[in-house]
């Protein structure tokens, strides 16, 4: 067996062996599917306390028509601004000033609140007042039965959304909510496993170095193949991770899919799946369209295998393009504390990643999306946002491609640094002294 390979298994067994990472493993998957099943109960469930806002309306045509709901309670007052703004009463959230040309003048309309008011609060009072505002005006085309009108031609808009297949295939029924979803989870789990991952390179370079254990191995191996050897060994333990995970998902996604959602949901999102689907059947079963395009897509297997396997493939990519970096960084220093300063620079791309992750989410064909995806500091996770979007297979092909070479070239770089690092001790080195270090000739 060669010098890395022999390493890999080192940091494999070591890592893999521990009680946390058996915990880990199986606790992670299940503590997120808690926080985000946990978070949607408690924001769905936590409205606050109402907010009671006094109305002074001088128009005498709003507040008779503002309804009260369990986020915001109007009561209407005689009193003035002036008044109200003195006796600064802790009930109450704040007060409204309607002026009299309110109907022509919709912008004449102030609040004014004791703390500072949330966004929600205050579209909730817009909302309220436009809705008013535009029944008064319909009024005056004094139009017979109005009301009765009015609710005649609301209309409930459901929406198919199909992607268009190529020459000899159907067209494809698809669902931008799961879309959106993968996007943001598996952008973030990228941003979290290269910044975990790629960190822990870091620390074990640093507490060997240390404990003077890396001029013990080196005497036996290059310091090029210790570098290889963690950041592989590592690199297993995370795709070993993620294939737990991904059964876990898969067992348990079969489990809930069998016992736990309605039968009529599941055959509703086979026959989508086969393009037989019933629109109305589905309606009269009081099956949500939308709900069932997402299942159907989510147990698409070609789409699974294509998403998961670009998401290993550009998760190996960032992971050994940043341990690389991280790798160094271990290498040059002797404690965390001294690492901070090189390692903000290698951080802030994955941060920047992840900002942008947030834009392509919403607009995954746009330029920045689509350069920031092809930057490979920043394509793993950019990437895994605009996925789910149909990214064309040149571009998937072009960013792999980038990435591989970046890689390959960093590496070189960190061995460069790896190589004259490992032997020093008690300062930390400057910019300088890494880049005379890049310089120097084998």
């Amino acid at each position: 067996m060669s010098a890395i390979g022999i390493i890999i298994g080192r940091e494999f067994r070591e890592r893999v062996m521990k009680k946390s990472f058996i915990i880990s493993t199986i606790l992670t998957p299940l503590l997120m599917v808690g926080i985000m099943v946990g978070t949607s109960f408690i924001m769905a469930t936590n409205v606050g306390e109402a907010k009671h806002i006094a109305v002074v309306d001088r128009s005498g045509i709003i507040s008779p028509s503002l309804t009260s709901t369990e986020v915001i309670v109007y009561e209407p007052t005689d009193r003035t601004p002036e008044e109200l703004r003195a006796e600064s009463d802790e009930q109450m959230y704040g007060f409204l000033v309607i002026g009299e040309d309110i109907i022509d003048n919709p912008s004449n309309v102030s609040l004014y609140s004791y703390s500072t008011s949330t966004m929600d609060v205050e579209s909730s009072i817009s909302r309220d007042i436009e809705e008013i505002i535009e029944q008064h005006r319909l009024k005056a085309y004094e139009i017979e039965n109005l009301p009765q009108i009015m609710e005649e031609v609301e209309a409930d808009v459901t929406l198919r959304s199909y992607k268009l297949g190529e020459e000899d295939e159907e067209d494809k029924e698809s669902s931008s909510v799961l879309a959106f979803g993968l996007a943001y989870i598996f952008g973030f789990v990228m941003y979290m496993f290269v910044l975990i991952y790629g960190s822990m390179v870091m620390q074990g370079g640093i507490e060997e170095k240390s404990s003077k254990v890396l001029e013990v191995m080196v005497s036996t191996v290059r310091p090029y193949q210790l570098m290889m050897g963690k950041i592989l060994g590592i690199a297993s333990v995370a795709v070993l991770q993620f294939v737990i995970w991904i059964v876990i998902i898969f067992v348990g996604g079969s489990l809930v899919m069998q016992f736990l959602m309605p039968t009529d949901l599941v055959e509703s999102a086979a026959a989508i799946s086969a393009g037989t689907a019933d629109l109305a059947a589905m309606e009269g079963a009081g099956v949500d369209p939308e709900l069932a395009a997402m299942l159907a897509n989510a147990t698409d297997v070609g789409f699974l295998v294509r998403f998961f396997g670009s998401f290993l493939l550009y998760f190996l990519g960032g992971y050994l393009l940043y341990a690389a970096m991280f790798a160094a960084v271990g290498s040059a220093v002797d404690n965390i504390q001294d690492a901070q300063q090189f390692q903000t620079p290698i951080t802030m791309p994955i941060i920047i990643g992840l900002l942008v992750m947030m834009f392509a989410m919403r607009e995954p064909h746009a330029p920045l999306s689509v350069w920031c995806s092809m930057i490979p500091f920043t394509s793993p996770i950019v990437m895994m946002a605009r996925l789910p979007f149909d990214v064309p297979m040149w571009e998937l092909t072009l960013s792999l491609a980038i990435l591989a070479v970046t890689f390959i070239f960093m590496v070189w770089v960190a061995a460069k640094i790896y190589r004259v690092g490992i032997f020093m001790h008690g300062r930390k080195p400057s910019y300088k002294e890494l880049w005379r270090w890049i310089r120097t000739r084998d």
